[in-house]
């Protein structure tokens, strides 16, 4: 390209850019906000905002640091549960503030062991959300408890407690709030609702690592906490989960259900215990205690790093039409940010589908994610609803589809799942360039939505 070509391509496309900010009436804004304008989206043929250079691998890895207790476990030979375990669960007990922890071979299997270790079985009836992992209600259907959806907060993206009480009967039993996204649910109104109604609390924290609440963790605050440690997560182990609670006679009840119905306490791979109840085998291993241990020792410093970047970023694109970044619960001291979300307005991007958004957002080399579907209207409940232990059990107007779906009708779900954007927890932490580089390639397509929505179109 000549010289004068190329100051003829940055005046065209500067002059292009400053014209339509002037026409949309909010440059001032998004200057004031420190977001720059004068640039072509990569969709349209400019250069990508962000690069995958960028993008901070995820999970993070130090050979010098992490290596030493994983290979001593490998070379002992004694890899079912032990002692590296149990360490783990005491220093994970320590860092949610309660007294015991037990670990188990996933998030779900967390909920499957919480859920019936408070005896929350067939007949029963849990309050859960619908906007969370499809696994919150398999782990209430897992136990024959019938799921009962309460709608969300779509500011919050959490369990509304306004709308605890109206889904109450006779046989509800449970509420499991989810900290869904790393962002806490508005607990102290939930707790008061659970103590009016003699209710357990049982905290799905999957995702939601040393988020807190009135400096309280999360997982400390119901009558238990959940956690998954799976790859993606805050703390990632490939796989893993815990059970968290202050409750000794109820975590002793787990441990047994876990290790085969033996009675806490009772030796791993012992035969002539003699089972106390009807258990199963989701057990830990050394060296997924060993790799935990390793990625605990940086969690509160990513933790800490991914609020800073949270709260700059959504200060940079909170000024973008269209662009609703998710709040926090006034008594939210600490969030984890397993995902950052926002909710995206089609209209005042000038038609622009999300899924045209998307698109030019991954152009500009930013991962992005529409998220969640809604899970009130899954098949899976049908088909869990037309088995013989369910058909056993429940009448049949509990189990009719339609009068079901009647009842769990979740509009304000319906509708985030329509607008939600999430990028994931590794990209927070970046620089705060970075963050101001996401804000822009926003920007640059809210800018031209225009034209890219006729591009979308073809």
């Amino acid at each position: 390209m000549s010289d004068f070509s190329r100051r003829e391509f940055i005046k065209q496309n500067a002059m292009a850019v400053a014209g339509a900010a002037l026409t949309s009436g909010v440059s001032g804004k998004l200057a004031a906000a420190g977001i720059q304008t004068a640039s072509t989206p990569a969709i349209l043929g400019g250069t990508p905002s962000w690069s995958k250079a960028q993008w901070p691998s995820w999970p993070t890895w130090n050979p010098e640091t992490d290596e030493k207790q994983v290979l001593q476990v490998l070379r002992s030979g004694v890899w079912s549960r032990a002692e590296v375990v149990t360490e783990f669960e005491k220093a994970w007990a320590a860092a949610i503030g309660v007294k015991r922890s037990l670990a188990v071979v996933n998030g779900t299997n967390a909920l499957v062991t919480a859920i019936s270790q408070f005896n929350i079985e067939a007949g029963d009836e849990v309050l859960v959300p619908p906007y969370t992992f499809i696994a919150t209600v398999s782990a209430v259907l897992t136990n024959g408890a019938m799921p009962a959806f309460v709608d969300i907060d779509p500011n919050t993206y959490q369990m509304d407690p306004a709308k605890i009480e109206a889904k109450i009967t006779p046989r509800t039993k449970a509420i499991i709030p989810v900290h869904i996204l790393g962002l806490p649910a508005d607990m102290d109104k939930i707790m008061a609702i659970a103590k009016k109604h003699n209710l357990i609390v049982i905290e799905d924290a999957c995702q939601a690592h040393l988020a807190e609440i009135n400096k309280k963790r999360v997982g400390s605050i119901g009558h238990a906490g959940c956690f998954s440690f799976q790859n993606s997560k805050n703390l990632p182990i490939g796989e893993g989960g815990a059970v968290t609670s202050n409750d000794d006679a109820f975590l002793d009840r787990c441990f047994s259900f876990t290790n085969f119905g033996n009675p806490y306490g009772s030796a791993v791979g012992a035969v002539g215990t003699g089972a106390t109840m009807q258990g199963t085998k989701l057990r830990w291993t050394e060296y997924q205690a060993a790799i935990g241990l390793a990625q605990l020792k940086r969690l509160d410093a990513e933790t800490t790093t991914r609020n800073e970047n949270a709260a700059y970023l959504k200060s940079k694109i909170k000024d973008i039409p269209g662009i609703v970044p998710y709040q926090l619960y006034p008594n939210v001291t600490r969030a984890a940010f397993h995902l950052f979300p926002f909710r995206y307005k089609q209209d005042a991007f000038k038609g622009l589908t999300r899924a045209g958004f998307l698109k030019a957002l991954a152009a500009e080399g930013v991962p992005c994610s529409s998220g969640y579907n809604t899970l009130n209207t899954q098949p899976f409940l049908n088909e869990t609803f037309q088995s013989k232990g369910y058909q056993g059990i429940y009448p049949k107007e509990l189990l009719d589809i339609k009068k079901y779906n009647e009842r769990n009708q979740c509009p304000q779900n319906d509708l985030l799942c329509k607008e939600a954007v999430w990028f994931t927890q590794n990209m927070l932490l970046g620089t705060k360039n970075d963050m101001d580089l996401i804000a822009n390639a926003i920007e640059k397509i809210y800018t031209n939505a225009e034209k890219i929505k006729t591009l979308d179109q073809k």
